[in-house]
């Protein structure tokens, strides 16, 4: 435990859509990860794909993740190596496919208004903080079940530990 993520910000707006997280065009025409990533954010912010590095946050308004079910939005920021994605509030469909495939996501109103694109960030997930040069902002700490998916790197790596810890 005491998963520390650090990265640069890159702010978005309201109502970001899944189908602008992972274009809808390539839904059934690209299932490999590493494929996807490329295509992450493409439409809202054509460089975000070739800028962003392991680690870095994106940052939104509210209802990030609205729209389809989908689980290629989240996918696809994991594989880009997006180190958690904080807003104001989550469509819960988006929220609950993030814990699914080890995609931090935090709620933080204050965050959210406070952080531009490129500031730097430090996530203590364990303590709860979000820490930058504009301040340091508390988050509710994961439930300990949700900490554990999110360190096995979702939910089906959770279980595979689990099931091979049995057998």
């Amino acid at each position: 435990m005491g998963k520390i993520i650090r990265g640069r910000v890159f702010k978005y707006g309201d109502d970001i859509n899944t189908d602008v997280i992972f274009p809808g065009k390539y839904t059934y025409s690209i299932t490999d990860p590493a494929e996807m990533a490329k295509h992450a954010l493409e439409d809202l912010d054509p460089e975000f794909a070739k800028k962003a590095k392991p680690g870095d946050v994106i940052v939104a308004g509210k209802n990030f993740g609205m729209g389809s079910s989908r689980e290629q939005a989240a996918q696809c920021l994991v594989a880009l190596g997006i180190g958690a994605v904080i807003a104001k509030s989550f469509a819960r469909i988006f929220f609950r496919n993030a814990i699914n495939n080890g995609l931090l996501a935090i709620q933080s109103e204050e965050t959210s208004r406070a952080l531009e694109t490129g500031d730097e960030i430090e996530i203590d997930v364990e303590k709860g903080e979000i820490r930058s040069a504009k301040g340091t902002f508390s988050f509710p700490p994961l439930p300990p079940s949700v900490l554990e998916i999110f360190e096995a790197g979702g939910l089906i790596p959770y279980i595979r530990e689990k099931i091979g810890r049995k057998g």
